[in-house]
C-alpha cells in the first residue's frame, strides 16, 4: 500500500514537473506564476473519479508533452559542459564497460581476504596489541563495504543493461547503497587515520608509549571512527534523493526512477567541500605528513643496523642481540604500516581532488568527470582494501606463523609445541603484527 501511494506521488511529479514547463512558458510577463499545479492534478483526479473513470496517466503525458513540442520546448537541460573530453575518455568508458566483472572479483577476493585478517588478528598472540586491534577493525569495515558492493556491481552491471525500466525498488536500493558504502569507507579512513597516528605517537614518544597508547584510548578511537562517518555524511543525506524521468516509449510512457543530486545551491557545494576536504584531502594531507616522517624513521633505522653490524655488536652479548631483534621487529611493523598508507594515498587522494573540484566548478564538473570516474575511483578504493591481506603475509613474519597454524591447526596438534619462556610470554602478548 505505501509503495503503490509512493509510487503514484512520483508519477504526480513527473507530470507537474511537464505541466510547470508548458505553464512556465505560456504565462504572460505579468501573469499569476504561482499555480499549485499538484491541486490541479489532484482536482483533475477527482474529478475523473466522480465520473467512475479512472484516470490515465498515459494520456496526460503524451497531452503534455504534444503541448510542449508544438510551444517548441526543450525538457531540462545541463548546460553546454567540456570537461573532460580527449582520447583518455574513451579509454575510461572502455573500463567502465568491464568494471562489473572486476570489481565483483575485487569484492570477492577481499570479502575472503579481509574475513582471514580478522580471524588471524584475533587470536591470542596477536589480540591484545592495539595496533592489531585497529587492523582487525579496519578488515571489518572493509568487509561490509565489499560485502554490500557484490549485490550492488550484479544488479546494476549484469541485470539492470539488459531492462527497459528503472523501478522505484531499484533506486531506493542506489540510494541505500550510496549511503551505507560512503558510512563504512569513511570509518576505514577514520581507522586508517587512526592507525598512523597512534604509530607516530609510538614511535616519537617511545618513552612514554604505555601512558599515550593504553588500551582505553584505542578503544576511543576505535569507536570514533565508527560514530564520525554518519555525521560526516549528512549533508549527502540531504542532497542526493530518488528522481524521475519520463521517457515516451512506443506503448506509452514510462516513469523511470534513479538517484541524482539535487539542483545546484549551497547545499550541493557544501557537501563536495565536506567530503573533498574533510573526508578526503584532510587526512591524506595528515597521512602524507606522518608517512614522510616514518620514512624518515625507516631510514634512520637502517642506517643504525648498518652500523650495528659492522661492529658487530649482536653477536657478543644477549643483552644487544635481544634489543637488535627488538629494532628490527619495530622497524617491520613500521614499513608495513607504511605501505599501508601509501597504498591508502595513492586510492584516496584522486577522490579528493575530483570532490573538490566538483564543489568548485559545480554540477557541470560532477556530472561530466565526477561521474566518468567514478567506477575507477570505486575500483581503487576496493583494490585498497582488498591488498590488505597481501601486504600482511608478505611483511609480517607473525602474521604468516599465526595463519599457517589457523590453516593447520589440527597437523599442528599432532607436535606439543614449544615451553615459551616467562619474557617470551610477555612480549607476545603485546606484540604488533610483524
Amino acid at each position: 500500500m505505501a509503495y503503490e501511494e509512493n509510487n503514484t506521488s512520483n508519477i504526480t511529479q513527473a507530470l507537474t514537473n511537464l505541466f510547470e514547463e508548458v505553464l512556465f512558458a505560456t504565462e504572460s510577463p505579468g501573469g499569476n506564476k504561482s499555480l499549485n499545479v499538484s491541486q490541479f492534478l489532484s482536482a483533475l483526479k477527482e474529478r475523473s473519479t466522480r465520473h467512475n473513470q479512472e484516470i490515465d496517466f498515459g494520456t496526460l503525458v503524451k497531452l503534455v508533452d504534444g503541448w510542449r513540442t508544438k510551444l517548441n520546448l526543450t525538457k531540462n537541460s545541463e548546460p553546454l559542459c567540456n570537461y573532460c573530453d580527449g582520447n583518455f575518455r574513451d579509454l575510461i568508458l572502455a573500463y567502465n564497460s568491464i568494471h562489473g566483472y572486476i570489481s565483483l572479483i575485487v569484492c570477492v577476493f577481499g570479502s575472503l581476504a579481509n574475513a582471514l585478517n580478522v580471524a588471524v588478528l584475533t587470536r591470542r598472540d596477536l589480540a591484545a596489541a592495539p595496533i592489531n586491534r585497529l587492523l582487525k577493525w579496519l578488515a571489518v569495515a572493509d568487509v561490509f563495504v565489499m560485502m554490500e558492493y557484490v549485490p550492488f556491481a550484479i544488479y546494476r552491471y549484469l541485470i539492470l543493461p539488459g531492462q527497459r525500466e528503472m523501478p522505484y525498488k531499484w533506486a531506493a536500493y542506489l540510494l541505500f547503497h550510496m549511503h551505507f558504502a560512503q558510512i563504512f569507507h569513511t570509518a576505514s579512513i577514520c581507522l586508517t587515520l587512526s592507525l598512523a597516528v597512534w604509530r607516530y605517537i609510538a614511535i616519537k614518544y617511545s618513552d612514554r608509549s604505555h601512558i599515550l597508547c593504553t588500551e582505553r584510548r584505542c578503544s576511543t578511537a576505535i569507536l570514533s571512527s565508527f560514530i564520525l562517518p554518519p555525521i560526516l555524511c549528512i549533508p549527502t543525506y540531504m542532497v542526493f534523493d530518488i528522481h524521475t524521468a519520463v521517457v515516451l516509449e512506443p506503448n506509452g510512457p514510462m516513469i523511470l526512477y534513479h538517484v541524482d543530486s539535487d539542483e545546484e545551491g549551497q547545499l550541493f557545494k557544501l557537501n563536495f567541500w565536506v567530503h573533498a576536504v574533510l573526508i578526503k584531502l584532510l587526512p591524506c594531507c595528515i597521512l602524507t605528513v606522518i608517512s614522510l616522517w616514518l620514512i624518515k624513521e625507516v631510514y634512520s633505522a637502517n642506517e643504525h643496523q648498518k652500523r650495528i653490524r659492522v661492529n658487530n655488536a649482536c653477536a657478543n652479548d644477549k643483552t644487544k642481540k635481544r634489543q637488535c631483534k627488538g629494532d628490527k621487529r619495530t622497524n617491520r611493523t613500521t614499513k608495513m604500516l607504511l605501505a599501508v598508507l601509501l597504498l591508502f594515498l595513492v586510492t584516496e587522494l584522486p577522490q579528493g581532488i575530483l570532490g573538490l573540484m566538483s564543489g568548485a566548478l559545480g554540477r557541470c564538473f560532477f556530472k561530466r568527470c565526477y561521474d566518468l570516474f567514478g567506477e575507477l575511483m570505486d575500483a581503487l578504493a576496493l583494490l585498497n582494501g582488498a591488498i590488505n591481506f597481501v601486504l600482511y603475509c608478505s611483511m609480517s613474519r607473525q602474521f604468516r606463523m599465526t595463519f599457517r597454524q589457523l590453516m593447520w591447526r589440527a597437523q599442528l596438534h599432532k607436535w606439543p609445541p614449544p615451553i615459551p619462556s616467562h619474557s617470551d610470554g610477555l612480549h607476545t602478548a603485546k606484540t604488533s603484527v610483524p
